[in-house]
């Protein structure tokens, strides 16, 4: 069953933009390094959405498999996947980011790109990262872009209880982390910063500018588990 049927995400017009996006070009280029590193290819993309990314990795080289709540976005980049013959590269399985359908120790790069902001809960949160490490392999990459603490101002209260959950941008509680709150969470299970994509932040307002409060700050980075 689609658990986001009715939410933004599964919206036609939403679906319809995600599809015509065209890939994170840093990622794309992280991921030809890694398979050129690895010698070997099997990726996760996280909350892939209409395939932005996952179908780009597959006409790479990578065998993919990627996953998403919404099955209109599942449906969509499945149509790609279709359009462009990579039946044999791309897996798409409707899953959750805490309850990964696949084995232990089964992939060499993992993306999560614009899924892990969405937790509800710091338990959520960690569920996922717990999930993650699972299925990394040791020495796996692991590509990250997420809400950046830095959207809201320092005096911003994050949801009783919770260390870093806020509701103040779209009144749905989202993890909006500091840098070294991600490198911590991350190194509880097993990740360390890589230095293929260094630490970025995107969209930050300039010293003294007032934040729009229109988009999210974003972290971009790349981590490595433990070989």
């Amino acid at each position: 069953m689609d658990r986001l049927a009715g939410s933004q995400w599964s919206a036609a017009g939403t679906v319809a933009g995600f599809a015509k996006s065209g890939p994170n070009a840093v990622l794309v280029k992280f991921a030809e390094q890694e398979l050129q590193r690895s010698g070997t290819a099997r990726a996760l993309d996280l909350g892939c959405g209409a395939g932005r990314n996952a179908v780009p990795l597959a006409r790479l080289g990578w065998k993919v498999v990627g996953t998403d709540l919404s099955w209109p976005m599942i449906c969509a980049a499945a149509k790609r996947t279709r359009e462009d013959r990579l039946d044999d590269r791309l897996h798409l399985v409707l899953a959750p980011m805490e309850s990964i359908p696949a084995k232990h120790r089964m992939f060499d790069l993992v993306i999560a790109h614009g899924i892990w902001n969405l937790a509800r809960s710091a338990a959520q949160f960690r569920q996922a990262l717990d999930e993650t490490a699972r299925v990394a392999k040791q020495g796996a990459a692991l590509f990250v872009f997420t809400f950046s603490r830095n959207t809201f101002p320092a005096e911003t209260e994050p949801v009783a209880g919770e260390p870093f959950v806020f509701t103040q941008f779209c009144g749905e509680p989202q993890c909006f982390l500091t840098e070294a709150q991600l490198v911590a969470e991350l190194g509880r299970v097993g990740f360390a910063p890589d230095p293929g994509v260094p630490f970025r932040e995107y969209n930050r307002p300039q010293p003294g500018a007032l934040s729009t409060g229109t988009m999210p700050v974003i972290y971009e980075a790349a981590f490595r588990r433990a070989g």
